[in-house]
């Protein structure tokens, strides 16, 4: 499969420099030398700021990675929740690899390209002070999220809670800590992270969590089968198969997670 993709990127390369790409993604990716990769610049450790205003994280090392393979250089700009899939349908950008769960209702706008290549449920970051151990024993409450996150309207039908949206990570933190809301409603990777902070000493994650979902890269919708979403699919399957994505989750401090771990053993090679 590897050699079979080289030999795509250097035909499509080819193409890029002799004739007019048209609708081709991937041959305007090569011909401006450039994949821009829409991720997001508050979501540590996946994809964020450092202190240098470059991006860093799990989701940058992964777009850096198709982007050199590709002999490109990656363009990282900065996407959230509310905006994302529009910049993607718009041509802002060419790739979306920034925290997006792969459901129904978002296939209608992007293209998912699969396999997936991450997971999370989601449930909520509490002070230990509350005790709920059951989604029931908050219903009535307001919980602080991210504008757009997909799991806001399935928590507030589901559990009766009350969603008071922002539109980022920092926000819905300011709000928590004025009381505007009892905890953050967020995916259970982000949770756990934060609970390695001494910040959050004081708080703790007791509730179920909920509808485990995989994380998808998109592309527009008119790239998911031309050569541009049949690149990346591979991409992402030789990552799974040769444990890059275990070992760039590790790289950026990540626990190891179950979906992972059971991709890999799938794809792996049957040859040691």
């Amino acid at each position: 499969m590897a050699g079979i993709g080289l030999a795509l990127v250097a035909a499509v390369g080819a193409q890029a420099q002799t004739l007019d790409c048209g609708a081709d993604t991937l041959c305007k990716v090569k011909a401006a030398g450039v994949l821009k990769i829409g991720t997001k610049d508050d979501y540590v450790p996946w994809s964020y700021r450092a202190s240098d205003g470059s991006f860093k994280g799990m989701e940058v090392d992964i777009g850096t990675k198709i982007a050199e393979a590709l002999g490109v250089t990656p363009q990282f700009v900065k996407v959230t929740s509310a905006n994302r899939f529009e910049f993607l349908a718009q041509g802002q950008i060419d790739l979306m690899i920034a925290s997006a769960s792969d459901t129904a209702e978002r296939r209608k706008v992007v293209a998912f390209v699969h396999p997936n290549y991450y997971s999370s449920g989601y449930t909520v970051l509490l002070p230990k002070a509350v005790k709920a151990t059951q989604w029931k024993e908050i219903s009535g409450q307001t919980l602080c999220a991210v504008q757009g996150a997909w799991y806001n309207k399935p928590a507030q039908e589901k559990f009766g809670v009350t969603v008071l949206a922002f539109a980022g990570t920092a926000e819905t933190e300011s709000a928590m800590t004025q009381g505007r809301c009892i905890g953050l409603l967020e995916d259970d990777n982000q949770i756990n992270v934060r609970l390695t902070k001494p910040k959050w000493a004081d708080y703790h994650m007791p509730l179920p969590i909920e509808a485990d979902t995989p994380w998808g890269m998109a592309v527009r919708q008119s790239d998911q089968f031309a050569p541009f979403g049949i690149y990346i699919a591979g991409s992402i399957a030789q990552m799974h198969r040769d444990g890059t994505l275990l070992k760039l989750e590790g790289d950026n401090g990540i626990a190891k997670s179950a979906y992972l771990a059971r991709m890999h053993e799938s794809l792996k090679d049957h040859i040691d």
